[in-house]
């Protein structure tokens, strides 16, 4: 049977798997070439982070 805290960790590896999907695109970015939509994509990586984030903080609030 699974618990609470296995749904946690689970959505916490998500968050995990996410913050090195960008960092991966970070390294492979080149500065010299990176375009607009290039640093869009990127705004939109880490707003998403920032929402899984805090939806993880209140579900453990709420714990």
């Amino acid at each position: 049977m699974r618990g609470p805290t296995d749904g946690r960790k689970a959505k916490m590896d998500v968050l995990y798997q996410r913050m090195d999907q960008l960092m991966s695109t970070l390294e492979e970015m080149d500065p010299e070439k990176a375009g607009v939509e290039d640093i869009d994509r990127l705004i939109d990586m880490l707003d998403d982070l920032e929402k899984k984030c805090q939806q993880l903080r209140q579900q453990q609030g709420e714990a």
